[in-house]
């Protein structure tokens, strides 16, 4: 496989492409290119038809971008140029995260200061994935004893009673 360059107005959107992309995830592919550069090239037939790559090609567009990388895959039969189009977004949907390491590298990132907008997570999954309550049974320590009373002083009236 070689990657070429490739002006976006060459390349031809897939007319039957079942994957959608929003405005606001356009603006978070071309945060995430600006940021990272074009690291995915976009995969397109014999024709320049997009097979894989849609939503890069939107966004290199939206940033002005007058070429991309691409690279032909002209081993697929129109069947399989079909089917690998929808395998390519499904395949990746499938895949689950392994929560812990993710919070872990989160957590890495963010102490590092790095703008975690740019992964593609809104801010109530970040919440979520970085700040899990810990809904574990406490210690006697972090407790205290319910069958022991402590003497308390009322702040306001100075009354002492236990509890």
């Amino acid at each position: 496989m070689q990657i070429e360059q490739t002006a976006t107005t060459d390349l031809i959107p897939y007319v039957s492409n079942s994957r959608m992309h929003s405005e606001g995830q356009v603006a978070q592919i071309a945060a995430s290119i600006k940021e990272f550069g074009f690291n995915n090239p976009i995969l397109v037939d014999k024709e320049k038809g997009i097979i894989a790559g849609h939503g890069r090609v939107l966004a290199a567009r939206k940033l002005g971008m007058d070429k991309v990388p691409t690279v032909e895959l002209s081993h697929l039969t129109e069947t399989q140029r079909k089917a690998y189009i929808i395998a390519d977004n499904k395949l990746a949907l499938n895949a689950d995260w392994d929560m812990e390491m993710l919070s872990l590298e989160m957590g890495g990132l963010s102490d590092e200061d790095f703008d975690l907008s740019l992964i593609g997570f809104d801010v109530g999954e970040l919440t979520e994935i970085m700040f899990k309550p810990d809904f574990e049974p406490g210690s006697e320590d972090d407790q205290g004893r319910l069958d022991q009373k402590t003497p308390t002083t009322c702040p306001e009236c100075g009354h002492e009673f236990e509890a």
